[in-house]
């Protein structure tokens, strides 16, 4: 893709500095239910190369810290990489109690379009769907009172919720046996 882009714009939102995660997108004016607020903009690619650039993210996250992911999935055959400065829509940050949610529409198009009315200055967000196979490495900071703690897709929380209360368990298993440990040898001494 070498021709140059503008960052795209929208007459409802601007971006500003979040205390989510660095930068996040918020209303500029009150915004009706049901409105497409900004279209999710990226490169078409296949899945092998989604998986392939995934993949590449992954491994740069894991050596820098670093790396966000932007890539939608269209249908079967088709995701969409939005990981470009010109696609503003790449910086609607994550919630559990979403204002947004992104719709594909008939020509494979992703808008992110307002769940509830929305009211000037707030932030907007929308939840990112992610599975539960590194969700440990994607914590979740939107602050809100559903908040599950990490980036999943709400349909993945009950498994989450049963995941970190077995982690939770086994976590007290362990210090309670590292204070009898240590218990027995204070009563030794």
């Amino acid at each position: 893709m070498g021709k140059k882009h503008k960052p795209t714009r929208s007459e409802w939102a601007e971006v500003r500095g979040s205390l989510v995660h660095g930068q996040g997108m918020f209303a500029t004016q009150d915004i009706p239910q049901s409105t497409e607020i900004i279209e999710y903009l990226g490169e078409r690619i296949d899945k092998d190369e989604s998986n392939r650039r995934g993949h590449a993210l992954l491994d740069e996250s894991q050596s820098t810290g670093g790396a966000q992911v932007y890539l939608f999935t269209l249908d079967d055959e088709w995701d969409l990489d939005g990981n470009f400065e010109w696609n503003t829509a790449r910086l609607v940050n994550h919630s559990c109690e979403p204002n947004c949610e992104a719709q594909i529409d008939e020509e494979l198009k992703i808008w992110l379009v307002s769940l509830r009315d929305i009211g000037k200055g707030d932030e907007l967000s929308f939840n990112y769907g992610f599975d539960l196979e590194d969700y440990g490495k994607h914590p979740c900071r939107c602050g809100s009172k559903k908040c599950v703690g990490y980036i999943v897709g709400e349909d993945y929380w009950p498994k989450l919720r049963k995941k970190l209360k077995k982690k939770k368990a086994k976590a007290e298993k362990k210090a309670a046996k590292e204070r009898a440990k240590l218990s027995a040898l204070s009563a030794d001494s």
